[in-house]
């Protein structure tokens, strides 16, 4: 028999079986209505707070319970598979998804949607980084490229166009079918894994030497950090004092988590994983990432919105183009890293989102789609060619039998990087803006001629619509001068956040090559 037929017998032959891949598929389905839901909300939070008559505090607990449940859950995920198996692990995860999905739909109060909100992320989480784990246990590695490249659109993908997929839901039916759209899918994701998904057995032995006051810390720890970063911009940082009780918890928790975690012998969450340089570097990739990837999706509706009064579904248009440009790229981003150096790939792919995150950072009050297009395209290709290679870099080199718990670790990582990206950018926006506004606001002096020349403009434009038409035109061109300071600080978020992107391009060359 020829090389070339030897060869293709055992490229056949280290495949999974079709079963296995049914699986696998129905993990990322599962996976993709995760992370779907954390911005699938986020475009209709006002039609929610009026159908259930909530404030605008707790109108922001249904995203933040969310993304706190959730980053509790994911580095659990790794003793969940080895104590159930990844496929009971992984259908109670979604099974319990879908039911929190349909209790959110028939809330008829915000604490209960808040509270099945925390319910749907915990349960959710799961599905993220098993997904992950599974790809890496029962693909071989000459197909991995292709393989990243799926999970590379999903994880890319969902959160693009959840708000867009959100808005036109709710504008269409209403708010509640953002959560009984996930019960069918749901329903058939629990049954194809639980029928295809068995590539392990479980080891109920760990349960006995669970750690629970770890369980409880790494709890405390990253639930109370999560929600730090969430609500310390809008509550004015530590001018709170449950900002201050929050990050004392999170600051004690997390050291003695550490503590005992790196002591114990049977601890809740493996950290040897960082002993790995590849790793530790490829899920600080994975921080920065994360910054990009949740902190674009933010930044960019916030600018339509304030700035340019578009509606959600009009945002959507424009963002739609990065999950467009990520989609048709993941396929060939897959194949290329079976050929290139990965190391080069994360090399050219932050170099492509930090120029093209900068590329924006001359907006004015105009800026529409044709000035947000080719910056997107550009971030978008680079975003997918650092996603793929950042993934294949933390967790190539590791044990099979450490990639489960890995996985939950580089997952942690990218959503805390998303975390504290949303954090910074608010508050640099508010920062800036201020500066801003008093840089610019001297220049409505009266004795200027243009100055008064607007005022004269807007006051004939007012006549007899208001009692005192002369304070009402100060009062717009005031706010002409606000606008913009919103864009001013804009364009400094865009130029800071191409800037860290272009500083990080270094590391590339602390990592050790991986052999496709």
């Amino acid at each position: 028999m020829s090389e070339v037929a030897v060869g293709s017998v055992t490229g056949a032959n280290d495949m999974p079986s079709w079963p296995k891949r049914i699986g696998f598929i129905a993990a990322v389905f599962g996976m993709f209505m995760a992370i779907l839901d954390i911005q699938i909300v986020a475009s209709s939070l006002n039609e929610i707070q009026a159908g259930l008559s909530a404030s605008e505090d707790q109108i922001s607990w249904v995203q933040t319970a969310y993304l706190v449940a959730e980053i509790v859950m994911i580095p659990l995920s790794g003793m969940l598979m080895r104590i159930l198996s990844t496929r009971v692990a992984f259908t109670l995860s979604c099974a319990g998804f879908t039911l929190a999905s349909l209790g959110c739909a028939l809330a008829t109060s915000i604490e209960q949607l808040i509270v099945l909100r925390a319910i749907q992320g915990f349960m959710g989480g799961a599905m993220i980084p098993i997904t992950q784990a599974v790809s890496f246990s029962i693909f071989p590695r000459r197909v991995m490229g292709s393989v990243q490249a799926v999970i590379g659109m999903v994880v890319t993908m969902a959160p693009s166009v959840g708000p867009t997929v959100g808005g036109y839901i709710t504008d269409t039916l209403s708010w509640h079918w953002l959560f009984l759209a996930n019960v069918i899918p749901g329903a058939l994701v629990c049954w194809v894994a639980w029928s295809f998904l068995a590539i392990d057995k479980p080891n109920h032995a760990v349960a006995r030497n669970l750690d629970v006051i770890g369980l409880i810390l790494i709890a405390l720890f990253l639930g109370s950090l999560e929600f730090v970063l969430e609500e310390g911009p809008g509550d004015d940082w530590f001018a709170s004092n449950r900002i201050i009780l929050f990050s004392l918890t999170s600051l004690v928790a997390g050291v003695w988590f550490f503590t005992r975690t790196l002591r114990h012998a049977h601890p809740i969450v493996d950290l040897r994983a960082f002993a790995n340089r590849n790793f530790a570097i490829g899920a600080g990739m994975g921080f920065i990432i994360g910054i990009a990837l949740y902190g674009l999706v933010y930044i960019m509706p916030l600018f339509f919105g304030f700035v340019r009064g578009y509606s959600s579904l009009q945002i959507g248009q424009v963002m739609f183009v990065t999950g467009v440009t990520m989609f048709l790229c993941a396929p060939v981003v897959g194949q290329l890293t079976n050929r290139l150096d990965l190391r080069i790939m994360l090399f050219i792919g932050l170099l492509l989102v930090g120029v093209g995150t900068m590329m924006n950072s001359n907006l004015t009050v105009e800026s529409g789609f044709w000035q947000f297009c080719i910056p997107q395209i550009i971030r978008g290709m680079g975003l997918i060619m650092c996603i793929i290679p950042a993934s294949r870099i933390a967790m190539g080199t590791l044990p099979p039998n450490e990639v489960g718990n890995a996985s939950g670790l580089f997952n942690v990582m990218r959503n805390l990087g998303g975390a504290m990206g949303l954090a910074l950018l608010d508050t640099v926006r508010d920062i800036r803006e201020d500066f801003h506004w008093n840089q610019l606001i001297p220049a409505i002096d009266t004795s200027r001629e243009v100055v008064v020349a607007e005022i004269a403009k807007y006051q004939a434009m007012l006549a007899g619509s208001v009692p005192d038409a002369y304070h009402a035109a100060v009062a717009m061109l005031a706010q002409r001068v606000s606008q913009q300071a919103q864009v001013l600080a804009f364009n400094d978020i865009f130029t800071w956040l191409g800037l860290i992107y272009i500083a990080t391009v270094p590391l590339v060359f602390l990592l050790k090559r991986i052999e496709a």
